[in-house]
Order: C-alpha cells, then structure tokens, then sequence
C-alpha cells in the first residue's frame, strides 16, 4: 500500500468514527504548487486520541514522535498524523511552548496556529475540499508570504529564518506587514542549529538563495547572525571588472550562479557555503590606489579567518569549515592563472592545494558569471581549467616514489622520508619523469644523511 493509499484508508476509518482527516501544511502547499513533497503532513479532527490510537494500531506498528503534541505515525511509512492543538508562549526560546490537544476545536481554530497563510491551507482527504480561512490560495497565487496573526507569529522568532528560506525556495516575497513584524523580532534566543537548518534549506533547495539574504535584510535581520555578510553592502568594486555593483550584489550573483552547479560539487552544501563567503575578506582590504583605482588587495587570504568566524557561529562542522576555508583562500587562482596564460607547474600546484580542485573551478566559475562576464565568454577559459585538471589528475593518478622505493635503495625509515616523500611529490607536480624523480628523490635523501 503506498503511503497515498494508506492515508486514504486512514481518513475512511477515521470517517466512519465520526471525525475528518486532512492533509495539511506544506504537503497542500506545494500540491496546489505542482511541487513534489513526500513529507506527507494529517490533521485528524473530530475523534478522541485514543479513537485515533486504536485506528493506527490496526493498520500497522504506531510510532510516537510526541505524544504530548498529539503527533504519531506508521513505521515503513512517510506519514505524520497529529491531532489540533492550541500553543501559547512560556518562554523566548523556539521550544518554550505550551501545547494542548483539541481534537474539536475546528478546523478555523487549528490552522490559526500556522506561521504563513500558504502554511494554513487544508484538503480533505476523500473529498479533495480545499479549506482556506485565510487566503492562502491568493496568496499562492500572487507568490507572497504573509503571516497569519501578529501576536501568535512574534511568539517564534524562528519563523523569521523559515520566512526567509521560503522565499528563496519558492521565489515569493513576504508581505509588508509580515516584514514589520519581523524587524521587531529578537532572534538573539535561537540555538545555532536552528539558524543553520533554515540556512542550509535555502542553499540547498533554492534555485535562488540570494532571496533568501535579500528577504533578511528587509527585515533587518542580517546584525546578530550574519554581521559578515552585512558588511558587503556598499563595499565598492572596480566598475570595469564589476559592473554588478557592490561586494554584496556580486556576493549574491555568486550564491546563484553556484545553485546552477552544485549537484556536480562533491560537497554541495560547502561549495554554496563557499560561494556565500568567499569575498568575506573585502570590507578589510578594499582601498584606494594613487590615481583613484579601486582595490582589494589580499582579500583572499583575509578572508579565510573572517570565515572561520562566520560559520563557528552557527556550525560546529569541522570538515566543512575546513573546506570552506581552503575554498576561500584559492577562489581567485583559477581564472587568475588562466588570463595570465601561466603554466601547468603554477596550475598543478594550485589544484594540489585544492580540497576538491573540481569544486575549486565550479566556484571559479560562479565567481566569473557572478561578475557579469557571459557563459559564452567564459567557456574558453573553463575549457582550458578543465584541460589542466585532466593533466594534474594524470599526473597524480600514481605516486611516483613511495616508501618502499626508500627502503628498497637502503634507507631506513625515519623523519625524513615525509620530506623526502614531498620532495618527490613536488617533483612529480612538475613533470619531472619517474627516474629522475626516484633519483632526485635519492640524493636529496643522502643530502640529509651527512
């Protein structure tokens, strides 16, 4: 029985005790979109709990993911079955909740608790009826995100982020009002993990994730969490390579620009992670030369611990920030080296200091397109990068000298084979052959045995 099916059969059994079942939430939400969503969201109205808890047991294992939420499920299925509940604020914290269950509060009463009113729209299972009290359908349809009621919407500050990732996701706009209450919402309270969460659904899911900032900074919301990114705005770039504008602008183009790649990165989170930060080092280094030309010498390396402290605010992912960082620290080497014609030593190098030298030129390319320069124009020298991937892959497939080489010529193992295993390293980036390499190798070993 598929999960659509076993539904059904839920809503009949749920009929003949008397109540209604709903779908709810972001599953109407994005059907009413032509959107897929396997997250499969019931509302049962109108039984008890237990009614509700005697019914799931009968058609398969019930699970329990909050039993005091009046939320339950089906083992081997994608379906989150609650009951209505009211919620009032206790506390500042996304969690500091008060809930109660009431299966009869209606179906008015329940979906006022939603944060957006395309959130608060409801289908009966077995007839189909879309129920919406609040307009969500217009809203849908217009592309804007509107809260539902200014007192229960402030009581989570979280909704903020949510507001701002759903944007990105679906392309729409939050309504002026729902932007004034925003910007009166302190979201100093929510644990880092909740921040990354709505983070990375913008930078995962969205074709656009640059709405996603540009919604925050609406609300004026970039202060406590992103204060980095904040300090793109009005940083000046030289108008001839950046007619896009400002460190931000560009920022933003960028943060697109690698949502068109990311499934081809090994890490696409980091690429995007590395797309958004990887002109954090601007506002500290961008000066003005004698004769008046901009310029922002070093950013690249400054950048680096400007983006340590952006992502320990909100992740602990060591990994990840690893790689961001290194990302950071070479984004500019790749088209650099190639309008500077340099050769496959300089390019060997560079992809050798790489984390994943493919993701290195998916991020160079963004930065390019990012900076107003046309997918046409751009794919001679993409071509060329990919040529001089091909050739430090065939270079690095083997290792050229390994310990046992060593070994084999006499030498015990000791301190120096690491750098003599480098040197031949270096050696082999070069394109110096195996035999004079392994000889090379050799003599540099004696060398440090006198």
């Amino acid at each position: 029985m598929t999960d659509l099916e076993l539904a059904r059969e839920l809503a009949l059994r749920v009929r003949a005790e008397g109540g209604t079942a709903y779908f709810v939430g972001g599953y109407v939400r994005d059907l009413l979109l032509g959107r897929e969503n396997k997250d499969i969201d019931i509302e049962v109205h109108g039984i008890s709990p237990q009614v509700l808890t005697d019914i799931l047991s009968s058609l398969g294992e019930m699970t329990t993911f909050g039993e005091s939420f009046g939320i339950f499920g089906l083992r081997h299925c994608r379906l989150d079955i609650a009951m209505p509940r009211s919620e009032r604020a206790v506390g500042a914290g996304h969690r500091d909740f008060l809930c109660t269950l009431d299966p009869f509060i209606g179906t008015y009463q329940a979906a006022i608790r939603r944060d957006f009113t395309v959130n608060a729209l409801m289908q009966d299972i077995l007839t189909g009826e879309i129920v919406d009290h609040f307009g969500g359908r217009a809203d849908l349809d217009a592309h804007v995100l509107r809260h539902m009621d200014d007192r229960r919407f402030a009581e989570d500050p979280l909704r903020v982020l949510r507001g701002a990732q759903f944007a990105a996701r679906f392309d729409f706009r939050l309504a002026p009002e729902t932007i004034e209450v925003c910007r009166r919402m302190d979201l100093s309270a929510l644990p880092p993990e909740r921040i990354f969460g709505e983070l990375e659904k913008a930078l995962r899911k969205a074709e656009r994730p640059s709405v996603f900032f540009r919604e925050l900074r609406r609300m004026d919301q970039l202060d406590f969490w992103f204060p980095e990114l904040k300090k793109l705005i009005a940083v000046p770039q030289p108008p001839q390579y950046h007619p896009e504008g400002d460190v931000w602008a560009h920022t933003l183009l960028v943060l697109d620009q690698a949502a068109a790649l990311r499934e081809r990165a090994s890490d696409p989170l980091g690429l995007m992670l590395a797309a958004l930060c990887h002109d954090l080092g601007k506002p500290d280094t961008t000066g003005i030369e004698a004769d008046g030309r901009l310029h922002a010498f070093g950013h690249d390396a400054a950048g680096v611990a400007v983006a340590e402290t952006f992502l320990s605010r909100i992740s602990g992912e060591k990994k990840r920030k690893a790689y961001v960082k290194n990302m950071v620290e070479l984004h500019m080497l790749p088209n650099m080296l190639a309008a500077q014609g340099a050769g496959e030593k300089s390019f060997c190098r560079m992809f050798d200091r790489a984390v994943s030298p493919e993701d290195l030129l998916l991020l160079a390319k963004a930065d390019a397109l990012g900076s107003c320069v046309p997918p046409e124009t751009y794919a001679a020298t993409e071509a060329a990068l990919q040529e001089h991937l091909a050739v430090f892959r065939a270079r690095t497939a083997v290792p050229y000298v390994t310990g046992a080489d060593l070994i084999s010529a006499g030498f015990r193992p000791g301190t120096s084979f690491h750098e003599a295993l480098r040197y031949a390293h270096r050696l082999q980036l070069a394109g110096v052959d195996r035999k004079s390499t392994l000889s090379q190798t050799l003599a540099f070993l004696r060398g440090r045995a006198r």
